[in-house]
C-alpha cells in the first residue's frame, strides 16, 4: 500500500502524534486527509488537502457520520486516545471504565464503522497507535491505561484475522513515551512524535503487521518470551 495518492483520516488529530501523522502523510503524497478530532474548529486546516472532521470516539453518531462524510478513505489511523491515570485498586471503576470505553469500544467502533469503507475502496489500511504498556505494566499510576492498550492490542489481532483476504492491512504500533502533551508529567526519556509517524508509515510502505517504534518497545516484546521477572522482578 502506497501512501502517495491514498485518502487518509486520523482520529485525535489536533496534536502530538496525530498531528504529526497528518503532516508526514501529508509530506509522502496523501491526497486528502481527513483530520478528525472532537473539536475539529482547532485544526490547523493551512493546507487545503486537510479536511476537518468531527469525531468523538465515546459518541457513536460522530463516528457513524463521519463514515458517511469520509467515505473515500483508504488509510485509517486509529490515535486518538486519553488517559485518566487510574490505579486498578484505589481509582474509580468508572475511571478505569473511560480508559476502556476509548481505547477498546472507542477504537474498535471507528473500525466497524470504517471497515465497509476500506474494503468497498480497494486494498486499505488500518493504523492502531498501540504502547509499549500493551505488554507490560508499571507502577507510575497507569494501571487503567495498560490494561486498556493491551485489550486495544488484542482487539487489533482479532480485527486483522476477521479482514484477512479482504485487502486490508491492520497495523499495531507500538512506543515507550513520545513528547506529548499526554506524557507532560512524565520524567524520563521521550523520542518525537513525528518519528511515530515515520516508522508506522514506513511499515505500510513494507506490510508490516506491526511496528516497534522505539528501543523501549523492542526491549519488552522481546521480554515477553523470558521469565516475567525480567520485568517485574
Amino acid at each position: 500500500m502506497q501512501i502517495n495518492g491514498s485518502i487518509a483520516l486520523v482520529t485525535g488529530a489536533n496534536r502530538g502524534i496525530g498531528q504529526r501523522f497528518v503532516e508526514q502523510l501529508l509530506a509522502e503524497g496523501a491526497q486528502k486527509v481527513y483530520a478528525g478530532a472532537r473539536r475539529p474548529d482547532l485544526l490547523d486546516v493551512s493546507d487545503s488537502r486537510v479536511v476537518p472532521l468531527h469525531l468523538d470516539l465515546l459518541d457513536e453518531t460522530s463516528v457513524s457520520q463521519a463514515a458517511v462524510a469520509a467515505s473515500d478513505v483508504t488509510v485509517l489511523v486509529n490515535n486518538a486516545g486519553i488517559t485518566t491515570g487510574a490505579n486498578l485498586l484505589t481509582s474509580p471503576v468508572q475511571d478505569i471504565r473511560t480508559d476502556l470505553e476509548t481505547h477498546l469500544f472507542g477504537t474498535l467502533g471507528v473500525i466497524r464503522a470504517f471497515a465497509p469503507v476500506l474494503e468497498g475502496n480497494g486494498e486499505g489500511v488500518i493504523v492502531n497507535v498501540l504502547s509499549v504498556l500493551s505488554w507490560v505494566a508499571t507502577a507510575a499510576g497507569s494501571g487503567s491505561y495498560s490494561v486498556a492498550k493491551a485489550a486495544e492490542w488484542n482487539m487489533t489481532n482479532g480485527v486483522r484475522v476477521e479482514l484477512a483476504g479482504k485487502g486490508i492491512l491492520v497495523q499495531g504500533v507500538h512506543l515507550g513515551a513520545a513528547d506529548t502533551d499526554m506524557m507532560a508529567g512524565s520524567d524520563g526519556p521521550k523520542i518525537d512524535p513525528a518519528d511515530v509517524a515515520r516508522a508506522s508509515l514506513a511499515g505500510v510502505a513494507a506490510g508490516a503487521i506491526e511496528v516497534l517504534v522505539d528501543d523501549p518497545a523492542r526491549f519488552v516484546k522481546a521480554a515477553l518470551s523470558g521469565d516475567p521477572a525480567q520485568l517485574y522482578g
